[in-house]
């Protein structure tokens, strides 16, 4: 559940069906409470994996599946992360895609920062 206190921080990924990542720097000291995704396209041939990181180590519960089957335009997929989350200002939060999937498919996203 968000605060007044919480902060959301937008991201883009170009696409999940390339394996690869995107690196968002970190502006305040906290932990990260939620990750959201929303997909711009249907998927084709596998889930796309996205795990979230802070300084390249994996967030407990940070791992967002983007079902392939029955994906469409809008698809969100939301986790909230249970350890290995806190983050300090200088840190860089990261999305890494295990590129699985097919079809060149960006997603939207964000994350929230709770203090």
């Amino acid at each position: 559940m968000r605060s007044h206190n919480d902060t959301p921080q937008g991201f883009y990924m170009a696409d999940v069906s390339t394996a690869g990542q995107i690196h968002v720097p970190i502006h305040e000291d906290g932990f990260i409470k939620e990750i959201s995704v929303a997909l711009n396209g249907a998927l084709a041939t596998a889930d796309a994996v996205l795990t979230a990181k802070i300084n390249g180590t994996a967030i407990t519960g940070g791992v967002l599946t983007i079902t392939q089957v029955g994906s469409t335009y809008g698809d969100i997929v939301t986790v909230e992360p249970t350890g290995a989350n806190e983050v300090s200002i200088g840190d860089f939060f990261e999305l890494e895609t295990d590129g699985a999937s097919g079809n060149t498919i960006s997603v939207h996203g964000y994350f929230v920062i709770g203090r």
